[in-house]
C-alpha cells in the first residue's frame, strides 16, 4: 500500500481527516524502521501499515491509524516517547506507549511476568480503548503471516490468539474479527481438521448454491408482498466454529443442520418483528430456536433476533433478523460506533455512554486490579473472558480452572496430584455428590480424602477431562500395579530362600543387581512377580554356587502338601471378569481368575497358582491339572473361600452327562437343573454311540452342595447312564 492508497482510505469513510498528519506519521515509521525486515523477508514497515490497513476498513479516526503506523517504534527502533509526544501530540504517544508495554503474552504459564503482561495491557484498554483496536489488528495481521514464523513459535502464536486474543474480540462484541482469529489459529494448530471441515463446507455450498439462492429470493418476496424491504443474504458458519459444534455435540458433519444461516437486514426495529411475525406465519418453528437479544441484547451489545423454520423447500432455515445498525454492532462490536459525531469527546468517552461491552470491560478491570498478585489477575481475568472453560473455587478460596464438562476428578488433580490419587469423596457447595459429577461455573467443591487409599481405580481415566489427571491416573495405576507386583515377588523370593535354607538380605541383593540387570530391589521384586525372572535366578546371583532343586512328583497327594505348605499372602481385589470371587489370601492386587476347565466352587478346598504376566488362578485341590506346576513350589498360594452367606453368589462348575439318546432327554437335563436353581452358561454335545449321547454343562452354582444335590437329581433320572463332575 502507497501513501497516497492510505490516506484515500481514511477519506472515504472521514472527509475531514487530517492529511498531513497521515503523511508524516507514514514517512517516519517507514524511515525508523529502515531496513529490518520480517520473517518472510519483506521490509519490516510493511507490518504496521497493513495494521493500519485493518483499521481504516473499521473506520477508525485519525489518532488510531497513526498510533498502527508507529506501534513498534519505541520497541524495535531507536524512537522514544518524548520524540512520538513532540512530533505527533500526546495523545498518539499514549496509545503508542501503552502498546509498546505489552509483551509476549505466553498465558499457558501463570509466572508473573507473563501475568503482569496481561494488566498492562487491560489498564491501557481500560484508559483508551483504541489500544485494544490496535493490538487485535496487529495480532490479525501476525496470524495472517503465520506461515512465515518458525514452527515452534507458530504454534504457540496460535494458542495465544485462540486463548486470549479471539475471546477479547468476541467479549468487545467483534465477532467477524474473533471469527477469523479463531480460523487462522484453528488452521496452525490442527490443519488436517482445518482441511476436511473446508472441502467439505465448498462441496456443500457447491450442491446448495441453487437452494441458498432460491430460499433468498422466496424471503425477500415474501417481505415485499407484506410491504417490507428488506435484505436477505445466506452466510455460512466458520471452520472452527463448525469444528467445535461437532466436538461438542459428538456429531458427524452430515448431522450438523444449521451450516447455513440466513441473514434478514430490516430498516428499523419495527419491521424486524413484522417480518418476525411474517415468517412465522407462513412457515413452521422448530421448537426451542427462538431468541430474542433485541428485547435483552447480550453482554458484548449484541441484538438480534434468532429463530429457526422449516422453509422453503423443506429445508431447516436459521434466521437472523436485525436492524442495519444492529448487524454492524454484530460484526464490529465496539468498533461500529461512530467516533466522529459533533460534541462526542474522545472514543472512551463515547463508549463509556454507548458500549455495553466497554462498560463490562471496564467494570471487570477495575476489580481485577485489585487482585493480590499477578497470578490472581490472570486466573480471575481468564474467568472474566472464557465461557468455554468452567472455573470453580476450593474451600479456602483458590480458583481452579477447567474445561467444559469437568468433574471432581479433574478438579482434585487441579489442586495437587495427591488430592486427586487419595480422592473418596466431595461436597458441591456443601452438599455430598459423587467424583463424577460434572461441575458449573463458581462451584465450592471440597475433595474429602483417605490415606488409606494411596492410588486411585483405574477406571477414573476414562472418567477425567483434562489430560493432566489422565496422566496422573495411569501414572499412579502403573505404579500401584508395580508395587503389587513388587510385593508378590518379594514373597515368592522370600519362600524359596525359607525352603532353601539360605540367608536373604536387601543388602545382600544389591551387591547382585547388576548380574540380574536391574537398577533397584524393586525392580527385581516385580519382574519376580511378573514372572520376567525367576526366584531360582536371584538365589543364584546371591549365592553363585546355588543349584536349584529338582522336585519329584508324587500326584495330588504331593499337590495337596505343597498347597498346604504354601506360605500365606494378603488378599486380592475381586476378579476383573464374570465373578467376583470371594477369597481371602491374596492383597497382590492381580488379576484373579477359575480355572478355565471345571472353575471351582465354594466347599472345594483350593490353591491359587501364580502365572507370569496374567495374574492367580483359582484351582480346587483336586484338580489334575495342578501336576503342572508341583516342581514350581513358589508360585503357589494358600488360599480360602471368604462367602457372605448373606449375599448368595453362584460360581462356575462343569458335569458331563452322559445320556440315553432318545427325544427330549436334554429337556429332561434341562429341566433337572432349572429346578434345582441351577443356571447353565454354556452345552456342548457330542455322539458317543448309537444309543448315548455325552453333554458337557457349564454351570453356575452357589456352593459345592449345591451342585452335588445337581448331580444327584441328574442321576435319578432313567436317562441319564452317568454324571461325573469335571475339574481341569
Amino acid at each position: 500500500m502507497r501513501q497516497y492508497d492510505l490516506v484515500e482510505r481514511v477519506r472515504s469513510y472521514n472527509p475531514d481527516t487530517n492529511e498531513d498528519l497521515l503523511n508524516r506519521a507514514y514517512v517516519y515509521a517507514m524511515k525508523a524502521h529502515g531496513s529490518q525486515t520480517r520473517a518472510s523477508g519483506d521490509p519490516y514497515f510493511t507490518h504496521p501499515l497493513e495494521v493500519a490497513a485493518i483499521l481504516t476498513d473499521l473506520k477508525l479516526d485519525d489518532a488510531t491509524i497513526v498510533a498502527a503506523l508507529l506501534h513498534d517504534t519505541i520497541e524495535d527502533t531507536e524512537a522514544t516517547r518524548a520524540e512520538i509526544d513532540r512530533l505527533f501530540g500526546p495523545e498518539i504517544g499514549a496509545l503508542v506507549e501503552g502498546l509498546t508495554k505489552l509483551k509476549r503474552l505466553e498465558l499457558v504459564s501463570r509466572e508473573a511476568k507473563q501475568a503482569e503482561n496481561l494488566r498492562k495491557l487491560l489498564l491501557a484498554i481500560a484508559d483508551d480503548v483504541r489500544v485494544l483496536l490496535v493490538k487485535l489488528a496487529d495480532r490479525l495481521h501476525n496470524m495472517r503471516t503465520l506461515e512465515f514464523v518458525p514452527e515452534a513459535s507458530r504454534r504457540r502464536i496460535a494458542e495465544e490468539t485462540l486463548d486470549i486474543y479471539a475471546p477479547l474480540a468476541g467479549r468487545m462484541g467483534m465477532q467477524e474479527m474473533r471469527e477469523e482469529l479463531e480460523d487462522l489459529s484453528f488452521r496452525t494448530l490442527d490443519p488436517q481438521a482445518y482441511d476436511v471441515v473446508m472441502q467439505r463446507l465448498d462441496a456443500l455450498a457447491e450442491r446448495n448454491r441453487n437452494l441458498i439462492g432460491e430460499i433468498e429470493s422466496q424471503l425477500a418476496r415474501k417481505f415485499r408482498d407484506h410491504g417490507l424491504t428488506a435484505r436477505v443474504f445466506g452466510r455460512r458458519k466458520r471452520p472452527f466454529s463448525i469444528w467445535t459444534k461437532m466436538e461438542r455435540k459428538s456429531i458427524g458433519f452430515e448431522q450438523l443442520s444449521d451450516i447455513f444461516g440466513f441473514r434478514v437486514i430490516m430498516p428499523d426495529l419495527e419491521s424486524c418483528y413484522r417480518a418476525l411475525g411474517i415468517v412465522h406465519t407462513t412457515w413452521p418453528v422448530v421448537p426451542g430456536r427462538f431468541k430474542d437479544y433485541i428485547s435483552t441484547p447480550k453482554q458484548n451489545d449484541y441484538r438480534s433476533i434468532h429463530t429457526t423454520v422449516i422453509g422453503p423447500g423443506k429445508q431447516r432455515v436459521e434466521l437472523q433478523i436485525r436492524t442495519e445498525e444492529m448487524d454492524q454492532i454484530a460484526e464490529l462490536g465496539i468498533a461500529a460506533h461512530a467516533f466522529y459525531k459533533d460534541d462526542i469527546g474522545s472514543p472512551t468517552e463515547l463508549l463509556k455512554r454507548e458500549s455495553n461491552a466497554f462498560a463490562w470491560l471496564r467494570h471487570t478491570i477495575g476489580i481485577l486490579s485489585e487482585s493480590a498478585n499477578p497470578e490472581e489477575f490472570l486466573e480471575h481475568t481468564k474467568l472474566e473472558l472464557f465461557h468455554d472453560q468452567v472455573f470453580c473455587f476450593t474451600p479456602k478460596g483458590k480458583l481452579i480452572a477447567l474445561p467444559r464438562h469437568a468433574n471432581v476428578i479433574d478438579f482434585a488433580y487441579a489442586v495437587h496430584t495427591d488430592v486427586g490419587n487419595s480422592a473418596v469423596g466431595c461436597k458441591i457447595n456443601g452438599k455430598f455428590a459423587a467424583l463424577s459429577s460434572e461441575l458449573q461455573n463458581g462451584d465450592e467443591v471440597e475433595v474429602l480424602t483417605s490415606d488409606a487409599q494411596s492410588a486411585p481405580p483405574s477406571a477414573w481415566e476414562t472418567l477425567a477431562v483434562t489430560g493432566k489427571a489422565r496422566a496422573a491416573i495411569r501414572r499412579a495405576t502403573r505404579t500401584a500395579v508395580r508395587d503389587q507386583y513388587a510385593g508378590l515377588g518379594r514373597r515368592i523370593v522370600e519362600r524359596l530362600f525359607e525352603r532353601t535354607k539360605l540367608d536373604y538380605a536387601d543388602d545382600k541383593l544389591k551387591g547382585a543387581l547388576p548380574r540380574l540387570a536391574r537398577a533397584s530391589i524393586e525392580d527385581v521384586m516385580a519382574a519376580v512377580g511378573r514372572g520376567e525372572i525367576k526366584a531360582s535366578d536371584v538365589a543364584r546371583a546371591m549365592y553363585p554356587d546355588y543349584k536349584e532343586e529338582r522336585i519329584v512328583r508324587y500326584g495330588s497327594k504331593k499337590t495337596a502338601a505343597a498347597a498346604a505348605k504354601a506360605a500365606a499372602a494378603p488378599t486380592a481385589e475381586p476378579a476383573r471378569g464374570a465373578f467376583a470371587i470371594p477369597i481371602s489370601g491374596l492383597n497382590s492386587g492381580l488379576p484373579v481368575k477359575f480355572a478355565p476347565n471345571g472353575g471351582a466352587v465354594p466347599g472345594d478346598r483350593i490353591v491359587g497358582i501364580v502365572t507370569p504376566g496374567e495374574g492367580i488362578t483359582i484351582y480346587p485341590i483336586q484338580s489334575p491339572a495342578l501336576k503342572d506346576f508341583e516342581e514350581e513350589p513358589e508360585r503357589w498360594l494358600d488360599v480360602r473361600w471368604d462367602v457372605d452367606e448373606t449375599t448368595p453368589q453362584r460360581f462356575p462348575a462343569r458335569i458331563r452327562v452322559e445320556n440315553v439318546n432318545e427325544p427330549g432327554s436334554l429337556a429332561q437335563v434341562a429341566t433337572v437343573i432349572a429346578e434345582h436353581d441351577g443356571n447353565i452358561d454354556n452345552i456342548s454335545m457330542s455322539r458317543r454311540s448309537p444309543d448315548f449321547t455325552e453333554l458337557t454343562i457349564d454351570l453356575e452354582v452357589y456352593d459345592l452342595k449345591h451342585l452335588s444335590a445337581i448331580i444327584n437329581q441328574l442321576r435319578a433320572k432313567t436317562i441319564v447312564a452317568r454324571v461325573d463332575r469335571v475339574n481341569g
